[in-house]
């Protein structure tokens, strides 16, 4: 899939973790990454972890290009097998995400809220996709208005066994409601 925006194209293509581990260990150890929870990750650490979401039929890694580079990582998942069991009650067609922008020498204004729009049209272009649920750590101010900008509303903090996170969904409607206003 293909998204073309004021910024450029942002395109997906799925992860491959041995060809590309050794591109997102620098992204997940960078200090920016901090709410990734790789930051002392080895080599062989991040390439394990991708392997183990290759061969898991409830969790994707896609690495996402902008015009043809790699510029950032978005995770699928099962909620109501990863990450989330027990945690909530799962819904027909909900769909888990996370997402990692890469640490940009030039920084494009705008950049992030493309991505996060064009992770969302990614999820929402299946048809089985009815809402998309994230549990970003509480702290992560930044993530928290992102996820506001692209319909996402809070529902509760929950205690996850790395982290406090806060509970949030977007259904089709809210995405678009919010991305076309």
């Amino acid at each position: 899939m293909s998204t073309t925006t004021g910024i450029g194209s942002l395109t997906f293509r799925p992860l491959d973790p041995t060809r590309d581990a050794e591109l997102l260990h620098g992204w997940v150890t960078h200090p920016k990454a901090a709410f990734w929870m790789m930051q002392d990750a080895r080599l062989e650490d991040v390439e394990r972890a991708y392997m183990e979401i290759a061969a898991d039929e409830h969790h994707h890694a896609y690495l996402g290009l902008h015009d043809g580079e790699p510029a950032f990582l978005m995770e699928k998942y099962d909620p109501a097998q990863r990450e989330l069991v027990g945690l909530y009650e799962p819904q027909p067609g909900d769909v888990g995400m996370h997402f990692l922008v890469a640490p940009a020498e030039r920084p494009i204004h705008g950049f992030t809220r493309a991505v996060i729009t064009a992770v969302m049209e990614f999820l929402f272009a299946d048809p089985a996709t009815r809402r998309v649920v994230v549990e970003p750590d509480v702290g992560n101010k930044a993530v928290h208005a992102l996820n506001a900008a692209v319909g996402f509303v809070p529902e509760r903090e929950i205690q996850k066994p790395e982290k406090k996170a806060l509970l949030s969904f977007c259904t089709r409607e809210q995405f678009e409601k919010a991305v076309s206003a």
